[in-house]
């Protein structure tokens, strides 16, 4: 598998934009509930400081032929989490910051035979390439939920063409196959979907 050279500079710019937003926020700002339930604005730029962190980790690892679990120890992820979130604003922004350059130097670091690599994520082994992905999709839906004027609308076509490939593929398992073709064809609505 080669370098996803392309794919590195979107997730790059995602992560400026990222920063970018972040930075206008007030402490206040930060303490306003985001759009998820029971988050404000201040956990999410949390989780993606802790996400960036163990993909570097899981990135480090490959590049010493170690396959690793993103989160190795149990409850570590929400408990980081809740700690960075009470975080002042320059503390907060400056580990986000900290954790997004260092996950892209884990990037830049990473040799071009190695990017089909595995590693543990929660949905199980995934590749560097893959888990580079994931990043991109952590960084661009958690835009959104900042509630910070950010929208699906704005995401960068690389993310939206790659997660509707990605969810396609995986569509015939979440819906009988004869109701997913009749709505496919215009014959009926859509059908009840299975979770993810």
């Amino acid at each position: 598998m080669e370098r996803p050279s392309e794919l590195i500079g979107v997730c790059v710019a995602s992560q400026d934009r990222l920063l970018a937003i972040a930075a206008q926020m007030s402490d206040g700002d930060l303490r306003a509930p985001s759009r998820l339930p029971d988050w404000s604005r201040a956990h999410v730029l949390a989780h993606l400081a802790r996400n960036a962190d163990s993909h570097a980790w899981l990135f480090e690892g490959a590049m010493i032929g170690e396959s690793r679990r993103q989160y190795p120890e149990t409850g570590m992820r929400e408990r980081d989490i809740e700690t960075g979130s009470a975080l002042d604003k320059d503390a907060l922004l400056g580990d986000l910051t900290r954790s997004c350059r260092e996950l892209e130097a884990a990037w830049n670091s990473l040799d071009d035979d190695l990017w089909d690599f595995l590693a543990e994520v929660s949905p199980g082994p995934r590749t560097m390439a893959e888990i580079l992905f994931r990043r991109l999709r952590e960084v661009e839906v958690h835009l959104v939920d900042l509630d910070a004027s950010y929208e699906a609308s704005d995401w960068p076509e690389a993310y939206v063409e790659g997660e509707l490939r990605r969810a396609l593929r995986k569509l015939p398992d979440r819906a009988d196959h004869a109701a997913l073709v009749e709505w496919l064809i215009g014959r009926r609505s859509a059908p009840v979907l299975k979770s993810w």
